[in-house]
């Protein structure tokens, strides 16, 4: 009888443990959802930790050759953010996932 309770209570942490690791829409999904947001090509993307948060972030370029940052949270498939960035923007961002990588 010990070793079955002893096995169930091992079985219930474990299921616990297994169940608290968040679970992501998947960067299909998050592509499918940035694409609503804007129309064009999508040049970049990456799932990323901004702020003590998961995010899918997507760098796309439009027709008018600019370029549209937009991020997905990456549990719940909601739209954080969309941001038009001008030259100085790419730059800055380019030289801090730069840094990252150092």
């Amino acid at each position: 009888m010990k070793k079955i309770i002893l096995v169930l209570a091992l079985a219930i942490s474990t299921a616990a443990l297994v169940s608290a690791k968040p679970k992501y829409i998947g960067m299909t999904r998050a592509k499918e959802i940035a694409s609503k947001q804007v129309q064009g090509k999508i040049k970049s993307s990456e799932l990323e930790n901004e702020h003590g948060k998961m995010i899918y972030s997507f760098d796309i370029r439009t027709a008018n050759g600019g370029t549209t940052e937009v991020n997905i949270d990456a549990t719940t498939g909601a739209v954080i953010a969309v941001t038009v960035e001008n030259a100085a923007d790419e730059a800055k961002e380019k030289a801090d996932d730069k840094k990252k990588k150092n």
